[in-house]
């Protein structure tokens, strides 16, 4: 599917500059969806809901030494994309993992009358790294089938005093279904549909790609993700951190100073925006936004 500069389609999107602290209490490192083996899939979008499989890491495009996710036990759950359906049907004590250097190790204990299936990761399988079935969940109640997956500390996890639960709560304490918002890493995945992207492009003065660039993405919850600019010809990635299957609701892209990147001008669907150098960037997605891309364009100096 061919991605479009929305530069005549910025009207769908109410952008906006805000100055917002990254958040810091949430894991290091990024989440994302797979297929069994740890390659990712066109767009996020999966022909059944089998096929998604949950990785960690430093994630896709990330630079040599890239932080993982920190080490220690963390629970998942598979909502629709506004956090007010779980859909996950097992009960929280089977939708365990382990993180130890950064990637997934190990899952849930046996006693799990049907445990997660998990795959072998291409990238770090010689260092016994896995990938986790998300199934079963219910089909999403999302018209644009989107799905949602959250990923908490385990120590963070509101109801970790009787994981025999599926379901904590919809709002206990503000939460969704237990998980923290401000604490928890979220990814969006599609079952069939078409892509709803937000992507960001680094570029150097003479405007060519920089890649292994990183932004944080906020989604319309305050859960969080990290993404890396990168390329990958075979699933349509020139040199993007893609954020897919965003969501209606304000999303939020931080951009920070890093390696090999000291942030300038920014452009949103090609508009020069008002102000320099690091900044969160709120974005308003809405209904009329399908099968669509809008593009950052970050300068670097």
């Amino acid at each position: 599917m061919q991605r479009l500069l929305c530069g005549g389609a910025v009207a769908v999107f109410l952008a906006a500059i805000v100055f917002v602290p990254l958040r810091a209490s949430a894991p290091s490192g990024a989440i994302f969806t797979t297929v069994s083996d740890g390659s990712e899939v066109n767009y996020n979008i999966y022909s059944a809901k089998e096929d998604v499989y949950l990785d960690g890491g430093p994630g896709p495009g990330a630079p040599q030494g890239a932080a993982g996710l920190d080490d220690g036990v963390y629970v998942y759950q598979v909502t629709d994309p506004s956090g007010k359906t779980l859909l996950s049907t097992d009960p929280v004590a089977c939708r365990q993992f382990t993180i130890s250097g950064g990637i997934i190790v190990s899952t849930a204990p046996s006693t799990c009358a049907v445990p997660h299936v998990t795959g072998t990761d291409v990238d770090h399988g010689d260092q016994g790294a896995i990938t986790v079935q998300l199934f079963p969940f219910n089909d999403t109640p999302n018209n644009g089938g989107e799905y949602k997956v959250w990923v908490t500390m385990l120590a963070d996890y509101v109801c970790n005093d009787n994981l025999a639960l599926v379901d904590c709560g919809a709002k206990r304490g503000g939460t969704a279904h237990g998980f923290v918002p401000r604490h928890t890493k979220t990814d969006n995945f599609k079952v069939r549909g078409t892509p709803r992207e937000i992507d960001t492009r680094f570029r150097d003065a003479n405007w060519d790609f920089l890649d292994g660039r990183m932004i944080t993405w906020n989604d319309t919850l305050g859960a969080s993700n990290n993404k890396w600019s990168y390329e990958d010809l075979a699933l349509d990635i020139h040199h993007e951190a893609h954020v897919e299957n965003v969501e209606n609701g304000t999303h939020q892209i931080t951009v920070a100073n890093q390696a090999g990147c000291i942030v300038g001008a920014i452009y949103v669907g090609g508009v020069l925006q008002p102000k320099t150098g690091p900044q969160t960037i709120s974005i308003v997605v809405d209904q009329n936004f399908v099968g669509d891309t809008l593009f950052l364009d970050v300068v670097c100096q």
